[in-house]
């Protein structure tokens, strides 16, 4: 499984949103300037920088995704961009979806260890991954025992 947040605008979208945004703030300070008001060009350029970087701080914040395998050896969770890599033998591992924090997380629990999975999804997502996990390891757990 290969799990990513819901994004809705291109780099190519973020650049237009960027420039519309930056072009009114600016089109309101000059008419602001026009009326007398001389420091509304440089506040309505800090404006402009500071939203374009929050923006792109956003943006590049749905890079993250996490990527689950499950194979005859092992639960293999696998965090990317970081490229961190977590393994549960599958036949131990226990699907929880606990309550906290104001929401509920998803986690993967074998020998004390947790590992929180699918944060950034919404809560019916969360819920979808919580059951077609469980039945994946169920399948699983059922043919090693056979």
């Amino acid at each position: 499984m290969w799990l990513r947040p819901n994004r809705v605008l291109s780099r190519r979208g973020l650049r237009r949103l960027i420039m519309v945004l930056a072009t009114l703030a600016l089109m309101t300070a000059g008419l602001g300037a026009w009326q007398g008001d001389v420091f509304a060009p440089l506040f309505a350029l800090i404006e402009a920088s500071a939203m374009a970087i929050a923006l792109s701080v956003a943006w590049r914040a749905g890079d993250r995704s996490e990527r689950i395998t499950l194979d005859d050896t092992s639960l293999e969770v696998q965090i990317l961009p970081g490229r961190r890599c977590t393994r549960f033998q599958p036949y131990w591992v226990r699907v929880l979806l606990e309550s906290g924090e104001g929401r509920y997380r998803l986690l993967l629990s074998s020998h004390g260890r947790k590992l929180e999975v699918g944060a950034f999804l919404a809560e019916e997502e969360r819920a979808e991954l919580f059951r077609k996990l469980r039945a994946l390891l169920a399948d699983f757990q059922t043919q090693q025992r056979r």
